[in-house]
């Protein structure tokens, strides 16, 4: 990786083209146009949206119709935002139709499902296991891991009983929450590596970056290069606890940081910030994996890590694998969406993972996306997803002894690297050498 100081009319400038995702989807940036100029005559009903303003209108909703709210959900086939609402509650249903929602009636209050997962942090906070509510099902989304076994499980399954019939259900994963923090082509510190998320504006004006929180655990200062001289220095990180995010600030005040997401050749403007919405499909960038995408399957996420317990996480069908953290979610759109945390699984069997929402990273540091001077410097944002995390020596391709891993058995939040690593992690490195999806950080030049 060379550094050198990008033009912001060179930053600013987004790539044509298509970019394949998986099989057959297809990035395209600013499609998909909302369709709302319904006549008034046809306010009853439901109006197509775009995701990120179907999440607008879920929030307005949950304020208006109370304690009738009981959740809301983007189907992406239809385009329209689905809206559950407390069964007898038929004035408060005419209301978000009214507004261009589609209505289900749900026996599920919000209040009730909220109380389950209370009871769920109280009972079994086990590492292991995740909860969400998924408004889909009108219950709660309950995930154990393979670690959750004999005494762990049996205490799971009565928990969720005790919470009563149709409130929750029982999903058992494959693979092992983790953060995903091993090997990728990004930032260094400390023989440890991690991906730049999102580029944002510090408080004060300075230019700065956040991760994902687990990462800094390796070291205050980074560099874009394994013993290079350092370039950043974390300003504020939060892990475990009420998130998994890092504001890391430029040492240089003229640091460009442009705001845009490299995926692969094409260059996706990230214009602003936003909400998540159930149902809606974003996409992930990352070392190990390059380009995945998925959709939200629920928000306001408890992940058990073997470090502790994060709230307030997305939950997510897109495929993750060491090397993947810190990475930038987003929407066709440009929407800065998430900073990929952990999970469990990988991109051959699938799985569950988890992402910090770019929102409340913002609001818990006092950062602004994008960086300052730049065109929309208060809504946008740029991404160098290179893969987060810590590699194993013996799995990389260039042999660093300096690397670590920091797989499923590392605690990540402690500080400490774990030399001998997870020869499973180990082997992703190779396969993710050749296909690294490089975001356009403020010193990347590829």
């Amino acid at each position: 990786m060379s550094h050198k100081r990008i033009p912001k009319r060179k930053a600013a400038m987004a790539v044509g083209g298509v970019v394949a995702l998986g099989a057959a989807a297809i990035l395209l940036p600013n499609a998909n146009a909302s369709q709302d100029g319904a006549p008034d005559d046809a306010a009853a009903a439901p109006r197509t949206l775009k995701a990120g303003d179907a999440s607008d209108l879920a929030t307005r909703l949950a304020g208006m119709l109370g304690d009738a709210y009981a959740g809301a959900y983007y189907d992406g086939d239809s385009k329209r935002l689905v809206v559950n609402v407390v069964r007898g509650q038929g004035d408060m249903a005419l209301r978000a139709q009214s507004a261009g929602a589609a209505v289900r009636e749900v026996d599920n209050s919000m209040a009730e499902l909220e109380s389950g997962a209370r009871t769920l942090k109280s009972q079994a906070t086990i590492p292991g296991t995740s909860w969400a509510v998924d408004p889909r099902t009108n219950k709660i989304l309950v995930t154990a891991d393979s670690t959750v076994t004999g005494n762990k499980w049996d205490q799971l399954e009565s928990t969720v009983e005790s919470l009563g019939s149709g409130m929750a259900t029982i999903k058992k994963s494959a693979g092992t929450f983790r953060t995903f923090a091993s090997g990728g082509d990004a930032i260094f510190a400390g023989g440890a590596r991690c991906s730049l998320g999102f580029n944002v504006t510090a408080a004060d004006g300075t230019p700065a970056f956040l991760t994902a929180g687990h990462c800094v655990a390796a070291g205050d200062e980074w560099s874009d290069q394994q013993g290079g001289q350092p370039i950043a220095t974390v300003d504020q990180a939060l892990f475990p606890g009420a998130g998994d995010f890092a504001l890391v600030t430029y040492n240089d005040p003229a640091t460009e940081a442009p705001s845009e997401v490299n995926v692969g050749g094409q260059i996706v403007p990230v214009v602003q910030a936003a909400e998540a919405a159930v149902g809606q499909q974003v996409f992930r960038m990352g070392s190990t994996t390059g380009l995945a995408d998925g959709q939200v399957l629920g928000l306001n996420a408890t992940v058990n890590y073997p470090e502790g317990t994060v709230t307030g996480l997305i939950q997510t069908d897109v495929c993750a694998e060491p090397g993947d953290s810190g990475g930038s979610m987003f929407t066709q759109d440009g929407l800065a969406i998430g900073l990929t945390s952990g999970g469990s699984g990988d991109c051959t069997s699938g799985g569950e993972t988890f992402f910090q929402p770019v929102t409340t990273a913002l609001e818990a540091v006092g950062a602004t996306l994008g960086a300052e001077g730049d065109a929309g410097a208060g809504a946008q944002a740029g991404g160098q997803d290179a893969g987060a995390g810590q590699d194993a020596g013996a799995g990389d391709p260039a042999g660093s002894e300096q690397d670590a891993d920091a797989g499923a058995g590392e605690d990540a939040g402690a500080g400490q690297d774990a030399g001998d690593g997870q020869a499973d992690e180990g082997a992703d490195h190779d396969r993710g050498s050749g296909r690294h999806g490089h975001g356009s950080g403020p010193t990347s030049t590829h």
